[in-house]
């Protein structure tokens, strides 16, 4: 299926230039890392919701079952539950952990790292619990200062029932 969407991008080079930008809105982690590193070799800015809290926090138990592969294909290898037993045993969430191992991923894809800071962690209206972070991966600077901007400047979320 991505094969296709890739076909529909147009093709970046010096006398056609191509910006894409690229909004992923998974309803848990269930988006595979092979589709964002396909999407990527393509001149491509993302801006993820990474469901770590909302999917991540109430499904510890199943996604570390090494018979469990929804990790794996989310962060696009299985080395991680290696240095998931290292990090567990100093006391590090679950959800933190594979927001910076997601990030690792997309530095490797020649991303600039974005800070836990410049992601927007959006919480839920009525017990204020974190759901998701949104998360910038560009390879251009300028794509931050924008993303900084955003944050700075833009509202809080109002509920839909308000």
């Amino acid at each position: 299926m991505h094969y296709k969407i890739v076909a529909a991008i147009p093709i970046h080079s010096k006398g056609h230039t191509v910006l894409s930008f690229c909004f992923v809105d998974p309803l848990d982690i269930g988006i595979k890392f092979s589709t964002i590193q396909r999407l990527s070799q393509r001149f491509m800015d993302f801006l993820l919701l990474l469901a770590v809290f909302m999917d991540v926090n109430r499904n510890v138990a199943a996604y570390t079952n090494p018979t469990n592969s929804k990790v794996d294909e989310f962060l696009g290898t299985a080395d991680w539950r290696i240095r998931w037993g290292k990090e567990q045993l100093q006391g590090v969430e679950f959800s933190e952990f594979l927001v910076r191992e997601y990030t690792e991923k997309m530095k490797a894809l020649s991303f600039i790292p974005p800070q836990s800071y410049d992601m927007k962690r959006v919480r839920s209206d009525d017990r204020n619990l974190p759901l998701y972070y949104l998360a910038l991966f560009s390879r251009n600077e300028r794509a931050y200062e924008f993303w900084n901007q955003v944050l700075k400047y833009g509202t809080e979320q109002r509920s839909f029932f308000s």
